[in-house]
């Protein structure tokens, strides 16, 4: 996994509406990198609502949420629609970002050990560097921590 400090990988992957997204292009506002598992799950949703909830403040604050996750361009426009979150999705079937960020890690779900996404946030300066890694976060409590840590 990344650490703090470290040039953010770049990459362009398609969002919700097959939109190619470019991290780069984000440069000059700060960047909230969130990866999860799956559209649709109880924690992803809850996740995905918490930072929909506090959208307002982190656009106030100049500040770009981005989550991404391996579903496809469909499932993330359904769940998007779904639950009217108003940031953006992207969608990395390939894992290209999900591996250069170093997320995709030996998982352990109901007793069976794989390969998966692991909950993890990336807090990325206007500069494209690191400031933060939040690996393992909760879902409802991620947004408040970033809004905490960012606070001027």
């Amino acid at each position: 996994m990344l650490s703090v400090g470290t040039q953010a990988p770049n990459f362009t992957l398609s969002d919700k509406d097959g939109t190619p997204i470019t991290l780069s292009a984000l440069r000059g506002r700060k960047v909230v990198l969130y990866f999860y598992p799956k559209d649709n799950t109880p924690g992803c949703t809850r996740q995905a609502c918490a930072f929909a909830q506090n959208y307002a403040e982190f656009e106030r604050r100049g500040i770009t949420v981005v989550g991404i996750s391996k579903d496809s361009v469909a499932s993330h426009q359904k769940f998007a629609e779904k639950y009217d979150l108003p940031f953006i999705l992207l969608s990395d079937p390939d894992r290209t970002a999900i591996e250069a960020y170093g997320v995709w890690q030996e998982k352990k779900m109901a007793g069976k050990v794989g390969m998966g996404v692991v909950r993890t946030t990336f807090l990325i300066d206007e500069n494209g560097i690191i400031t933060a890694v939040m690996p393992k976060v909760k879902p409802d409590t991620n947004a408040a921590e970033i809004l905490a840590m960012t606070e001027a």
